[in-house]
């Protein structure tokens, strides 16, 4: 009588066990670091997170302490860096997938977008004071601050969308041009549909990016922290200086102001968790839109 063997009847190895208490180990070691920083940073900072805090900005005169004009150059920074950089990273990575024919371009392409994200962030800082800041003679202010983080997430955007590109079967290409429709006509209305789970992921990754970035913007958007006194300045704020949250952490730290330093802390963290929960939400209802 022969014996079949069966997933049944199979002895657990202890390898496998040990194993399987390491995977575990390490998952628990991740969340708990996690959980960690959340606690400790809230626990520090909480107390300084006031409406005054949020919606005033810092006047000796006036003696508050706020962080309204760090938030608006944040957005500002944000917006303008995701309108110049979107169109740039998802066209390429559109040519990449879609037109290009495999060879030394594409190859060259794409070593330069792996060594552009792999480039330390104060070496764009250098780049972007020296030729946005004083070539184009923008000088420190936030456009100069945008445009240098484009180049910093434009590999970021450009790699997610590829591969959500590549996710994409081809029997959907197949079929829409099967059926007459251009090739335009296929991407704008099956492939970039079908891949926008990818992209959104790539664009909001880039935006967590943006807000923890400081090193880049010490050298490109200065510090400063001051609300436009006019509705005109609303608009020509973005030729003048502009600190980030990031950057105002770092100066509050450096004269041992702990207290305002854990406060923008705890505003920095919120934000990057409601940025992963987006994602995930947004990566979510695509998915089932598409099955649907």
């Amino acid at each position: 009588m022969i014996n079949v063997a069966s997933i049944m009847n199979k002895k657990v190895r202890v390898s496998d066990f040990v194993l399987k208490i390491l995977i575990y180990f390490s998952a628990s070691v991740s969340v708990l670091l996690l959980a960690g920083i959340i606690f400790y940073v809230f626990a520090k900072g909480i107390s300084s997170v006031t409406w005054p805090f949020l919606t005033t900005e810092t006047s000796t005169l006036r003696g508050t302490v706020g962080i309204l004009g760090n938030i608006l150059n944040t957005l500002y920074i944000i917006v303008i860096t995701l309108v110049i950089v979107t169109p740039i990273g998802v066209g390429t990575a559109i040519y990449l997938n879609e037109y290009a024919k495999p060879g030394r371009l594409v190859r060259a392409i794409e070593f330069t977008t792996e060594t552009l994200a792999g480039i330390p962030s104060i070496l764009f800082g250098l780049f972007g004071m020296i030729f946005f800041g004083n070539v184009c003679g923008l000088g420190f202010s936030i456009i100069t601050g945008a445009l240098t983080l484009t180049i910093m997430v434009l590999p970021l955007i450009t790699r997610n969308t590829q591969e959500a590109l590549k996710t994409v079967p081809d029997s959907y290409r197949s079929g829409a041009l099967g059926i007459g429709a251009t090739k335009w006509y296929m991407i704008r209305t099956i492939l970039l549909p079908s891949a926008m789970p990818g992209i959104i992921t790539g664009i909001i990754l880039a935006v967590g990016r943006i807000v923890g970035e400081s090193a880049a913007l010490l050298f490109t958007a200065g510090s400063g922290y001051y609300l436009p006194k006019t509705a005109l300045g609303y608009l020509t704020k973005i030729r003048d200086s502009g600190g980030t949250l990031t950057i105002q952490l770092y100066l509050s730290m450096s004269k041992a102001d702990y207290e305002v330093a854990f406060g923008i802390a705890v505003v920095l963290l919120t934000i990057v968790l409601f940025i992963n929960f987006i994602t995930k939400l947004l990566a979510g209802r695509f998915d089932v839109t598409m099955k649907e």
